[in-house]
């Protein structure tokens, strides 16, 4: 079976979506029978051994993303590539390119709804945008043979802008390089942190659905004994004195150390899809205090975290006053940890995957029993 995944989400700073291509890449290669093509923007038309660049023009001030401008070349790549099955995972020219080479090929395309758009636009350009944008992300959807998002939540988003039948297929974290082996008791020094304090961490881009103004706030009403660690680009600048701001992009063994040497996330997101870098917090182990709305409620079990009823400054420093006073940090964050291995490990994860491509495709299960704990093993194995 070839599988072909084609997105613009694909850069050498990018984040969750270009996580989870190379982990199933990785996933896919420890399987016989199973061939993976990534097809996705670069500076030229290039090919690679698994991987289709077609030349696209650069986003300013992004990190790296670049927006392909025509259906057509990226839909005759992909049926010179001839898979068996294609996923889309944006929802942009690449997706209308899938669709069409898919109808060409007579083969079915799934659509990975990785992100909100409708929220996201009607947060920035106000809500007549973001009508416009639920009516285009229905309108594109439907058209696919399945629908797939990484979150029950994002489900329920999709049904009520009149997208059925969406399945939620969870995304998972390398447990490996996320881990509290990653420990480093000289962090606090490096960063002129006091040792008695207790550290809250973000990691992540500064964008306004990450709602930092209500971190700084809760910061600054938590006093002295807590401080936080903002870690990311595009990061505010003016903070509260026990707030310390890394604002670049920090790559990805640098944040494993941060956040192994913290206390605990804190993450007042509300319109998240996922929210990778609590998977990522909790296999570094610390516990995570979120905030209710979006998906990451549904990552963290009350044993690794806690999470504030509603987005309010006042509400949220006292949730992360609680659960600091009430539980044992270490413990939180051994619990957290045990919970990703279970349920959030890449190979726990993936197999799920592979069936919705072997069922669409209409082939026998490629996974048989007791494939879950072999395929894991051979994945471990070649990290």
């Amino acid at each position: 079976m070839h599988i072909a995944d084609v997105t613009m989400f694909y850069a050498e700073a990018s984040g969750g979506v270009r996580t989870y291509l190379e982990s199933k890449r990785r996933f896919l290669s420890s399987i016989e029978g199973v061939r993976h093509t990534l097809v996705v923007p670069g500076a030229e038309d290039r090919s690679a051994p698994g991987c289709e660049m077609i030349s696209a023009w650069p986003i300013p001030f992004s990190t790296g993303y670049r927006f392909p401008l025509r259906p057509g070349p990226w839909g005759e790549r992909l049926v010179a590539l001839a898979p068996d099955v294609i996923e889309a995972g944006d929802p942009y020219v690449p997706a209308w390119a899938a669709l069409a080479a898919g109808e060409r090929l007579g083969v079915p395309v799934i659509g990975f709804y990785h992100s909100d758009l409708p929220r996201l636009v009607e947060r920035r350009f106000g809500r007549t945008w973001g009508q416009a944008a639920a009516a285009y992300v229905r309108h594109l959807y439907r058209r696919f043979d399945r629908v797939l998002t990484p979150s029950r939540t994002m489900v329920e988003h999709l049904a009520a802008l009149g997208v059925e039948g969406a399945i939620a297929q969870p995304l998972g974290v390398d447990t490996a390089a996320f881990s509290p082996a990653r420990r480093d008791p000289a962090l606090r020094a490096e960063l002129g942190i006091p040792q008695a304090r207790c550290l809250m961490v973000f990691a992540g881009r500064g964008s306004r659905e990450k709602n930092l103004d209500v971190l700084l706030a809760a910061a600054r009403l938590l006093g002295e004994d807590f401080h936080l660690l903002l870690v990311g680009s595009a990061m505010p600048r003016r903070v509260p004195e026990n707030v310390t701001v890394v604002d670049r992009f920090v790559g990805r063994e640098d944040v494993a150390r941060i956040l192994a040497s913290a206390d605990l996330l804190v993450h007042a997101g509300n319109q998240e899809t996922f929210g990778l870098v609590v998977l990522e917090a909790m296999a570094s182990g610390i516990p995570v205090v979120g905030v209710a709305g979006g998906a990451v409620s549904e990552l963290v079990p009350p044993e690794a975290g806690r999470i504030a009823p509603r987005l309010d400054a006042a509400v949220f420093a006292q949730t992360v006053r609680e659960f600091v006073r009430e539980v044992d940090l270490e413990e939180a964050g051994r619990q957290a940890r045990a919970w990703v291995e279970r349920r959030y490990a890449w190979p726990a994860v993936l197999p799920g995957l592979l069936e919705h491509y072997r069922a669409l495709c209409g082939v026998p299960s490629l996974l048989p029993v007791p494939v879950a704990a072999e395929v894991a093993d051979a994945w471990q194995g070649g990290r």
